[in-house]
């Protein structure tokens, strides 16, 4: 049975940094893309950062592009988030989620597997 369990979440002050972490247990992954995604009360669920099955590639959204970055190990089956200069807008539930393929993709539907989210608060 694949699970995905993301941590690190939290509530922090605008400015301060958060690292998330997904770890992934069930089968490896070590050649699907994997990536965060994040939700905000009352808004769409929205892809935030990606990266590909070897680490090579990454993308992310314009939001957060300059202060996230992705990182996975796929020794150890997992995928961090850090979020350096927080903003009250990155306020979200933020989920873990792994691709069906080894496609580069942002398509919220191209991801099979997703974590219970964890939870991240920004005050200003």
């Amino acid at each position: 049975q694949v699970q995905l369990v993301e941590s690190g979440g939290g509530l922090v002050q605008a400015g301060d940094s958060l690292r998330l972490s997904c770890a992934a247990s069930g089968r490896t992954f070590s050649s699907n893309t994997m990536a965060w995604f994040r939700q905000a009360p009352g808004k769409e669920r929205e892809f935030v950062a990606l990266i590909s099955g070897s680490g090579a590639s990454t993308i992310f959204a314009s939001s957060v592009k300059g202060r996230f970055a992705i990182s996975r190990d796929n020794i150890k089956n997992t995928m961090s988030l850090q979020m350096n200069s927080l903003k009250a807008e990155d306020t979200a539930v933020y989920y873990c989620a792994v691709a069906h393929t080894r496609a580069i993709t942002t398509v919220l539907r191209e991801y099979e597997y997703w974590g219970q989210g964890i939870q991240v608060t920004v005050s200003s």
